[in-house]
């Protein structure tokens, strides 16, 4: 039997030196301490005590023992995290200082179906029980979390959200003059048309240039349409004229719009999170808690 390095133990003691007993169901490891060279009886819980746990026990008990640690039977260390209830299954060696004690636990007759659908429903009880008694610990600091989140979510988006404003005020002023120099060239067609129709020219000649230019405005409408696949409506259009300025704004401002986009996503997120704790219904926090903080 060797270590994790390698190097043999000093001493690799029979399996009756560490004996494995039960009583009242749970089970008692008796085991020879070495500095006072005296057997003592450790009385674990296997469903909730960990190998960690029964180890720190040992060491506790006798002070000379400078390493206490667990094997399996083909060399590998079994961990601290590992159930007793798991460990006591199989076979195993028991370090304690240099000397290895191969322990060998006994058979413990199986439950019956009735008294393992009892021991469930109290490991069930005990889980329900565990999970309301620290249920207002974890809500009171999930929400102080949240609200650390949302403060420092804010304080990133308020300088993008001025610089957001001023480009979209900008925007707004470029579309509406765009529009009212749209207004302005269509009274000057029609005017034009008018004046060359009743004091130039007469309908006979002119009504062939209205015909070209009707035409000519279906093709730009379905050239328009080709190129956006959209139906020219007026309020798309001006939407989409709008946001042509607002993203070459942006660039030329140095305006990152998906960080933007993506604090604006996680504000939103945090503030439903929070909601969500905050529902009466699902919540087991204190009203005066909540009204304190708001």
């Amino acid at each position: 039997w060797r270590g994790r390095e390698g190097a043999p133990y000093s001493t690799l003691v029979p399996s009756d030196e560490v004996t494995i007993n039960y009583r009242h169901g749970l089970p008692v490891i008796t085991l020879t301490l070495p500095t006072r060279s005296e057997r003592c009886q450790f009385t674990v819980k296997p469903v909730v005590t960990t190998v960690g746990a029964f180890l720190q026990d040992v060491q506790r008990e006798d002070k000379g023992i400078q390493r206490v640690e667990v094997f399996a039977t083909d060399g590998s260390k079994v961990s601290d995290a590992t159930l007793m209830e798991v460990l006591l299954m199989n076979d195993f060696k028991l370090v304690i200082n240099n000397t290895a004690y191969s322990v060998s636990p006994p058979v413990k007759d199986k439950l019956s179906s009735e008294h393992a659908t009892e021991m469930e429903d109290i490991k069930s009880l005990v889980h329900r029980l565990f999970v309301a008694l620290h249920l207002e610990d974890h809500q009171i600091r999930k929400e102080r979390e949240l609200l650390q989140k949302l403060d420092h979510l804010k304080e990133e988006l308020l300088p993008l959200e001025q610089m957001k404003a001023r480009i979209m005020d900008s925007a707004d002023v470029k579309t509406s003059r765009l529009l009212w120099v749209g207004l302005a060239l269509m009274s000057t067609q029609g005017g034009a048309l008018a004046w060359l129709t009743w004091w130039v020219y007469s309908w006979d000649i002119m009504e062939p240039v209205t015909y070209f230019i009707t035409y000519g405005s279906a093709m730009a409408f379905y050239a328009y349409f080709v190129l956006t696949k959209q139906d020219y409506i007026y309020p798309d259009a001006k939407d989409r004229q709008f946001l042509h300025y607002f993203y070459r704004k942006s660039k030329t401002q140095h305006f990152n719009v998906e960080r933007y986009n993506k604090l604006k996503e996680d504000l939103a997120e945090a503030e439903e999170s929070l909601r969500r704790l905050r529902q009466p219904l699902h919540l087991r926090l204190p009203i005066q808690e909540i009204n304190d903080k708001d």
